[in-house]
């Protein structure tokens, strides 16, 4: 007998990816779980500040005979936050998942940073998902019934390492993450979390990463590797499939058991 768990429910629906380019043909987060769950035949919109990455994510896409589109975004913006969920629903009649993917790092203590920092890091980590999941959740329950999403959060929030503002932004976004849950279950909306550990993006290599931070960073796992963002990508797919119908209000923690050991203080953000 086939049963729910035998199909990933992915075909047909349509996903709105936000951060979803990368640099050059690297392979970010955003941009991984753009290209998986184009495969499984979702339909996909992908947003980002800077519109040449969002383009090259869907240029990768449809190269695989996938079909997505592009938009430039500032989600820390309501009205573009607003103008984005309309701009799915109109290229592809309905919206099923919100990945929210959008984030910035910050290292200082509270001694060390300054106020606008922190309202900075707390409106880009965690505003803009409150802002694109007030507009996604109604347009899903409209023209889908219900719908899937993931907030990217971070171990820092589990373990925090002196990244005490990017620590506390990812921390708020668990508790967001929970409370949508609760909100929104009698919507048929699944809200949850996936919390990544040190994974080699092009927002890291960008920075110049050291061959030994690299190393330090792959000692600290106990699977002694790094993550990367397809490792990020498969979790918010499954997490939007139909395996996960009776998952809500979770943190998937994707970090090669790095919070299984005592830390080490590190200068990278996860």
């Amino acid at each position: 007998m086939k049963g729910p768990e035998d199909d990933e429910g992915l075909a047909g629906k349509v996903a709105l990816i936000s951060g979803g380019g990368a640099a050059g043909d690297g392979i970010g987060n955003g941009r991984a779980a753009a290209i998986l769950l184009a495969r499984a035949g979702t339909k996909v919109m992908v947003a980002d500040r800077d519109l040449k990455l969002a383009e090259r994510t869907v240029e990768m896409i449809r190269e695989e005979g996938g079909t997505s589109a592009a938009i430039a975004s500032d989600v820390t913006d309501e009205d573009d936050c607003r103008k984005l969920v309309e701009a799915t629903v109109s290229q592809f009649g309905r919206l099923d998942f919100l990945d929210n993917n959008v984030g910035i790092g910050s290292r200082g203590s509270v001694v060390d940073e300054k106020a606008e920092q922190y309202r900075k890091v707390m409106q880009v980590n965690v505003e803009s998902m409150f802002l694109l999941s007030k507009y996604a959740i109604p347009a899903m329950v409209r023209t889908a019934g219900g719908g899937a999403i993931v907030n990217i959060s971070s171990i820092s929030a589990l373990r925090p390492r002196g990244l005490t503002i990017y620590t506390t932004s990812k921390a708020a976004v668990i508790g967001l993450t929970r409370a949508m849950a609760v909100d929104h279950g009698r919507d048929n909306i699944r809200v949850n979390c996936i919390c990544p550990g040190p994974m080699y993006t092009p927002m890291v290599y960008a920075r110049g990463m050291s061959d030994q931070a690299r190393a330090n960073r792959t000692r600290a796992s106990v699977l002694k590797t790094e993550g990367t963002g397809w490792d990020i990508g498969q979790a918010v797919k499954f997490l939007f499939s139909q395996y996960a119908r009776y998952i809500t209000g979770q943190v998937l923690v994707v970090d090669g058991g790095v919070t299984l050991q005592a830390p080490e203080r590190e200068s990278e953000e996860h």
